[in-house]
């Protein structure tokens, strides 16, 4: 991606995170693949929409694009030459430390050198340092499952298994798969944070998924069958009659589904909608309605 992930997402460089994650989901609600089908210019558009929220969406990463660190894409950008450091300067620049601050900036290069050192002298073998990465995935990737890769900075590929109902801001731990060991100690570990994305549908509560479902009146007034969406596809609830806005329907065992823990369900909180154009029947009926609602209160009151 090389647009500029503000413009991508509409909101200015100053915006907050919180701004930023509304324009997203905002923008996905729009173009999301499930509520385009078939809508070749939406996913590409999501796509675009997608890899902007992952860039400064997270906070960090924002960070770093905005210094110029990482560009549009998140490539690292190429590093510059310190010239500064000694163009103009008298001919005994190096003749303090200062010379080499941009070489090493504090004690951990030094002492590194030092423990590797000491370990080849006695033959100490030293376990391999982690190594720390971070892997965006969709909301339904997460909590059902799914397999991803990270690309490292030398270019290879680590594969990584998802578990389902894996949550944000989790960290994936996949052994033997950091930085190699020392005079034959053991590699260290590979460890995945995962950031998920907000979904433009479901929201998740614990192991719950909380929908908000738009009903229509006659629906609502003599109850009846609905397709709702769900995690895992899309299922029938029955909708009893005199359903009101605001009213929550549960579907039992339809949240998140992990190995070591029950099933979550799904709470679908109905919000009635009236017909998009208007509807001169349905102004007579209900205005008939109202009529006679107030001529029996009048009698009652007599």
């Amino acid at each position: 991606m090389s647009d500029d992930p503000y413009k991508v997402l509409g909101v200015a460089r100053d915006a907050s995170q919180n701004d930023i994650q509304k324009a997203y989901r905002k923008l996905a609600k729009k173009l999301h693949p499930d509520l385009n089908p078939g809508n070749k210019t939406a996913e590409d558009e999501f796509k675009k929409v997608s890899a902007a929220y992952d860039l400064v969406g997270d906070a960090d990463k924002r960070a770093r694009f905005d210094k110029g660190e990482i560009d549009a894409s998140g490539a690292e950008t190429p590093k510059r030459e310190y010239y500064r450091n000694y163009a103009g300067g008298d001919a005994d620049s190096y003749a303090n430390a200062g010379g080499y601050s941009d070489f090493a900036s504090d004690d951990d290069l030094f002492s590194s050198m030092f423990r590797r050192a000491s370990a080849s002298r006695s033959n100490v073998r030293m376990r391999g340092q982690d190594e720390h990465y971070k892997l965006a995935l969709d909301f339904l990737d997460a909590v059902n499952g799914a397999s991803r890769q990270v690309t490292l900075p030398n270019g290879s590929v680590l594969d990584v298994s998802i578990p389902a109902g894996t949550r944000d801001g989790q960290t994936l731990r996949l052994r033997g798969k950091g930085s190699p060991g020392f005079n034959g100690g053991e590699p260290g570990d590979a460890l995945v944070e995962v950031e998920i994305r907000p979904h433009p549908v479901f929201t998740r509560k614990g192991d719950d998924i909380h929908v908000e479902l738009q009903l229509p009146l006659a629906d609502a007034v003599l109850g009846g069958k609905i397709r709702v969406p769900t995690i895992d596809g899309t299922v029938t609830m029955t909708v009893p009659k005199w359903s009101n806005s605001g009213r929550t329907l549960r579907l039992k065992g339809k949240g998140i589904k992990r190995a070591d823990t029950p099933s979550g369900d799904e709470y679908v909180t109905l919000k009635i909608m009236l017909p998009d154009k208007p509807d001169p029947e349905l102004e007579k009926l209900v205005s008939e309605w109202q009529q006679g609602t107030g001529a029996a209160r009048h009698d009652t009151e007599a």
